[in-house]
């Protein structure tokens, strides 16, 4: 089986770039085609909307200012700091809480028309319910809010992005069926507070993080490893709680608010390593494990759970000697109430990986998705690497991704995050500008295929903590000093960039540039 890997691994590193086919053990080793050449002038239509995106504790810091209360990303770092590569914490950060003024003048500078930032669940309710309200909570967004407003940039709020109050967590989390019913309180709480502004809303960012890797395991918050059963019981709340939220806002929100709900998901282009059937399937497996699990109950026509990952963790359950499958599914109820339940859907791509099936791989827990799977992903050796291990600039990934999005559901698609990390945090970042570059060459040729994309949003307005990566990787149009007090904010050359995309509606691959002045040229 190693010898297997170890050549097509080989096959893999010598013909990357090929349009060809090689053989390798009677298989066909592919690998994504380079983009097509573009000829022309193509512009982006005048409707298509520009943005940036952020994450509440990612930015905000204040951790327990102003009767905040502590979320689980809080607990974690402080009660396990060498669960952060560079032992730091969100506890500052980029101070957005008291710079929120020059975050808003920033996206004046770049010219979007559009912010995605979320809120943080315990700023405004300390302890998860709405018996006890932070009013400084609630001020802070709408001074947000309304400094957007000012000069006509449209919000758009992620209600769940990671930060679950930590006094919810003490009472099961996402691992507690009754989370439906505190999130429905929560996001009902928000629609209330800033509904006659805010028109676009995310229920959850990615939520395979916080179920796979926050209950799945021991990597995100809550950090609690209930592997092979918790990642199921999370993934199925999650879906539900999504649902009470989209079901709140058309009974008592829609008509008098006239907003829209969606959820975004971390899609990335899975790509079978060779044309066996194994190798095709533990790449749909990949694709279901990730947000299929999430989308198709939503998108598809019949609801419920992907079949494959159904059969597979069923099957895969009584061979452990389960009574039961550790994925529970749907009531009839349930699949109806979910299916249909959102006006768009948020993709958050990155990359590409080549997948592979795998008859065993001892490193993963049993029982765990991951054994459920079997798979394992492989990188192209010359596929340009940011400083993230998990992230290349893979040809053609977005495009293949919206093309397959297309042909699944058709659905109305906002990309809400797309970016590169880099580990130097100087101001020239011509890796960043080449992949943003492509990236949206991939748009406009999904736009020419009839796929019903309605906006790009960039990660990341600014630097921010990373999450597991702390302050190591910088995902920023712009660059913060995080040694100044003030964490003075400047832009780096692919704000410039960006900002000359969104004004001409054109990619120019060959603009560069007059770095000396960032001015604020839009008429309000």
């Amino acid at each position: 089986m190693w010898f297997r890997l170890i050549i097509i691994l080989s096959i893999i590193a010598l013909n990357c770039d090929a349009y060809n086919t090689r053989r390798s053990h009677g298989k066909v080793v592919r690998s994504l085609p380079e983009p097509s050449s573009r000829n022309g002038v193509r512009r982006f239509p005048d409707n298509f909307r520009f943005g940036t995106a952020t994450a509440a504790y990612q930015i905000e810091g204040a951790w327990n200012a102003d009767g905040k209360g502590e979320n689980i990303w809080d607990h974690m770092v402080h009660e396990n700091p060498s669960i952060i590569l560079d032992r730091s914490n969100a506890d500052t950060t980029t101070d957005s809480y008291h710079n929120y003024k020059r975050d808003v003048e920033m996206l004046r500078e770049l010219g979007v028309d559009t912010y995605r930032f979320s809120l943080s669940w315990s700023r405004i309710l300390p302890e998860g319910f709405s018996h006890k309200i932070n009013q400084e909570g609630v001020q802070f967004y709408n001074n947000y809010i309304n400094e957007m407003l000012k000069y006509n940039i449209t919000p758009m709020v992620t209600l769940y992005h990671w930060d679950l109050p930590q006094k919810l967590q003490e009472y099961g989390g996402f691992l507690n069926p009754m989370i439906s019913d505190w999130y429905e309180e929560y996001v009902r709480l928000a629609f209330e507070l800033f509904g006659d502004r805010v028109k676009h809303w995310i229920t959850f960012n990615e939520p395979c993080i916080t179920c796979n890797d926050g209950y799945g395991g021991r990597y995100k918050a809550p950090n609690v490893n209930t592997s092979g059963i918790g990642e199921y019981l999370c993934i199925k709340n999650v879906v539900l709680s999504h649902a009470k939220a989209y079901h709140a806002y058309q009974k008592d929100f829609k008509s008098s608010q006239h907003g829209q709900i969606g959820i975004t998901m971390i899609i990335n282009w899975q790509e079978p390593l060779t044309d066996s059937e194994d190798d095709a399937l533990a790449a749909e497996l990949k694709r279901q494990a990730e947000w299929g699990v999430y989308v198709e109950p939503i998108f598809s026509k019949h609801g419920g759970f992907p079949r494959e990952i159904v059969d597979r963790v069923a099957e895969k359950s009584a061979e452990q000697g389960y009574a039961w499958s550790r994925m529970p599914e749907f009531t009839d109820e349930e699949r109806e109430f979910v299916r249909g339940s959102a006006d768009f859907l948020g993709v958050n791509h990155y990359t590409a990986f080549y997948i592979a099936a795998l008859e065993k791989n001892p490193e993963y827990p049993v029982p765990s998705l991951l054994d459920d799977i079997g798979i394992d992903d492989y990188i192209p050796h010359r596929w340009p690497k940011a400083a993230s291990p998990w992230l290349t600039k893979a040809p053609r990934s977005l495009y293949k991704t919206l093309m397959n999005l297309k042909s699944r559901y058709n659905p109305t698609i906002i990309i809400t995050e797309n970016g590169w990390s880099a580990r130097n945090a100087g101001l020239i970042d011509d890796d960043r500008v080449d992949y943003y570059r492509d990236a949206l060459e991939d748009v406009l040729d999904a736009l020419n295929e009839g796929v019903k994309l309605k906006g790009y949003i960039a990660w990341s307005l600014m630097d921010n903590f990373e999450w597991n990566q702390g302050f190591t990787e910088r995902f920023g149009l712009y660059q913060v000093d995080y040694s100044d007090a003030k964490r003075t904010r400047t832009p780096r050359k692919s704000a410039f960039v960006y900002k000359q995309v969104i004004k001409s509606r054109v990619v120019d691959h060959h603009y560069e540039p007059d770095m000396s002045v960032m001015t604020i040229d839009r008429t309000y």
